[in-house]
């Protein structure tokens, strides 16, 4: 119960407005209707037997059926190309397409009587059948109904995400296939209410039509000339005739929406132990190290990264905003070969499109199409051995859920369809951009070695994008980290997990401690009153610099610094302690778990584990084996 004089929350007093003010429109539109239906019923003559009414609905009803299949047949691609053009050529046909919306009907008769009327050049071309026939209603309601169509259905294939259409591309569908099979249906509501639209005002369009082509008589016609002659009582008939064309037409598609149920609720996943994968059918694919040079500009922001590959399993780690995604877009051939040279293994790629190039694409997004089943999906790429995707089905627990969509499954079981449909296709390269970002952390585990037991199995050649370094080293032998579009370290993965190259790599790669600092005594570093042994003996005393050392390589309990613990952090399968050592606070995951806030604990830090770095950040010093992380000089 409220307390008395407690005041009343206001929170539902603005949609209360909102459907007061939509309920004043609705009155509006349906009151008048209702009020002629309730006295249309109450008249002795309604008109049904004046000569020519149901003659002149045929004519309406089947002119507005052939301008609708019209506008479906040239206004649906026309629609799909301005919703993807974005220069100024798209944009003048835009305008052109919606000017009959601006003309008054009327008008729009004169216009067109001035081009297709008896006595111009293609009237006469025609023996004058573009006007006074059914093909003159027929032109005339095109003309005014189209724009309705093709707005709607560039709307609805604007909505689209760009990304679902690449990633048909990924799996071999060419343009057409990739409208008809993808495009098409995901925009399938917003065009089937745009031609619905088109119907309706083609069945009622009257302007342009008694200008150029008063007969024979459509029903917006016929009525103008009952009332012309009769009045009112003449015209109860064809508007009736009329609202009821409207109702039937508005119910059709409504049963059309509720034929399409909404999908079921995801089912939940609960990470089953690890199983054996089978090894899979034979494979045609062969390890393709990858080998790139890409320099493009995207907006604002500059992309420049080359590598050469050794192992057919590299990972490119960065923060986000670093350009790993537009990498692996470059790699699958989304913008074509202006970024620059890319190879598969001794295959250069860079101007073959990504429908010939065989890829596995696991967009960031999983790519999943919300209207195709698991199924559907494993059937979709281009080239799909169906022996293959049956084995993936059960390799990565889909048995069962062959008739599902994406919106009926759990996150796990999604990223597995993706998998599976990018594996079906016995792909060359297998490009993975964020594949677990998404998913809780035992089911990433989960799926991550699943992964890697993948790799072990097929030999198959990844990229992997990702800022999880762990996951880059579980799932990569070598590794690209990016830093604002370019190469900051390049190598083997274990070379770069061990030496980062700076502090921005050491953060990425999880350095968890990093201070700036001063270099004291040769091989020493100085930060507020702590002094750490360190690899700087090659810097001068006084350097600025930034310093770091892993929280594994923090020992607690022994040692010859004093420290204070601030924090004591229980993550199940080890302990995290924060620690103030003189001033600096330091991690460590080297440490009892029985310690408590304020206690005081004596610490040490191997020297050989504390990493430096001048103030100002070096580019990737090469490993014992040169990988370069920036030359044009390999490729020929």
């Amino acid at each position: 119960m409220r307390p008395a004089g407690a005041a009343r929350l206001p929170a539902r007093a603005g949609g209360n407005a909102l459907r007061w003010l939509g309920a004043l429109l609705a009155l509006y539109l349906s009151v008048p209707v209702a009020a002629f239906v309730v006295e249309s019923a109450a008249a002795r003559n309604r008109g049904f037997s004046a000569p020519g009414l149901f003659g002149a609905l045929y004519v309406s009803a089947a002119t507005a059926t052939i301008s609708t299949a019209l506008v479906a047949l040239l206004g649906v691609p026309l629609a799909y190309a301005l919703a993807r053009s974005r220069g100024r050529l798209g944009a003048l046909v835009g305008v052109a397409v919606q000017l009959p919306l601006a003309i008054p009907p009327l008008m729009s008769g004169i216009v067109l009587i001035s081009v297709l009327g008896p006595d111009t050049a293609l009237g006469r071309a025609a023996g004058g059948r573009l006007s006074e026939t059914m093909l003159g209603i027929v032109l005339a309601q095109s003309f005014v109904a189209a724009p309705f169509g093709v707005v709607s259905a560039r709307a609805a294939f604007a909505q689209l995400d760009p990304s679902l259409l690449e990633h048909a591309a990924s799996l071999g569908r060419r343009e057409l296939s990739r409208f008809l099979r993808i495009a098409l249906p995901l925009a399938g509501p917003g065009i089937r209410a745009g031609l619905l639209l088109v119907w309706l005002r083609a069945f009622g369009e009257y302007g342009a039509t008694v200008i150029l082509a008063y007969h024979p008589y459509s029903l917006p016609v016929l009525t103008y000339v009952e009332f012309s002659s009769q009045g009112i009582p003449a015209t109860r008939a064809p508007t009736l005739l009329a609202l009821g064309a409207a109702v039937l037409i508005g119910a059709l598609g409504w049963a059309s929406r509720a034929r399409r149920a909404p999908a079921g609720q995801p089912t939940a996943e609960v990470p089953g132990p690890d199983r054996p994968l089978p090894p899979p059918p034979a494979v045609r694919a062969r390890p393709a190290p990858v080998a790139f040079d890409l320099d493009a500009t995207f907006g604002s922001f500059h992309l420049e990264v080359a590598h050469r590959a050794r192992s057919p399993r590299l990972a490119v780690l960065g923060a986000s905003g670093s350009g790993k995604s537009l990498t692996l877009r470059c790699l699958a051939g989304f913008f074509g070969p202006a970024p620059g040279p890319v190879r598969y293994g001794d295959r250069q790629v860079e101007r073959v499109p990504p429908e010939d190039r065989r890829l596995g694409y696991v967009p960031q997004g999983l790519g999943l199409f919300p209207h195709l089943t698991v199924a559907d999906h494993l059937r979709l790429g281009v080239g799909s051995r169906p022996e293959l995707a049956r084995h993936w089905l059960g390799a990565l627990g889909l048995e069962g859920l062959e008739a599902r969509r994406p919106g009926e499954l759990s996150g796990g079981q999604r990223q597995r369809v993706a998998l599976a449909q990018a594996l079906a296709r016995d792909p060359e390269l297998l490009l993975l951009d964020e594949p677990f970002s998404a998913l809780d952390a035992a089911i990433r585990a989960q799926l991550r070695h699943e992964l890697r037991r993948l790799q072990r199995a097929t030999g198959i050649s990844t990229v992997l994008v990702t800022h999880d370094a762990e996951e880059a080293a579980t799932l990569a032998d070598e590794i690209v980290v990016l830093h604002a579009g370019t190469v900051v370290q390049a190598g083997p993965a274990g070379w770069v997990l061990a030496e980062p190259a700076s502090p921005t790599v050491a953060g990425l790669v999880g350095v968890a401690n990093l201070h700036h600092g001063t270099v004291g005594s040769p091989g020493e570093v100085v930060a507020g009153s702590l002094r750490l042994a360190a690899r700087a003996a090659e810097l001068s005393p006084g350097t600025p610099v930034w310093w770091g050392v892993r929280a594994e390589h923090v020992v607690v309990g022994t040692g010859p610094l004093a420290a204070t613990v601030l924090d004591v952090l229980d993550l199940g399968g080890t302990t995290e302690v924060v620690l103030d050592a003189g001033g600096v606070e330091l991690r460590s995951r080297r440490a009892a778990p029985s310690l408590r806030p304020g206690s005081e604990v004596r610490v040490s830090v191997e020297g050989s584990s504390v990493l430096v770095w001048p103030r100002a950040e070096p580019q990737a010093s090469p490993p014992p084996d040169p990988q370069p992380a920036r030359s044009r000089r390999w490729w020929p």
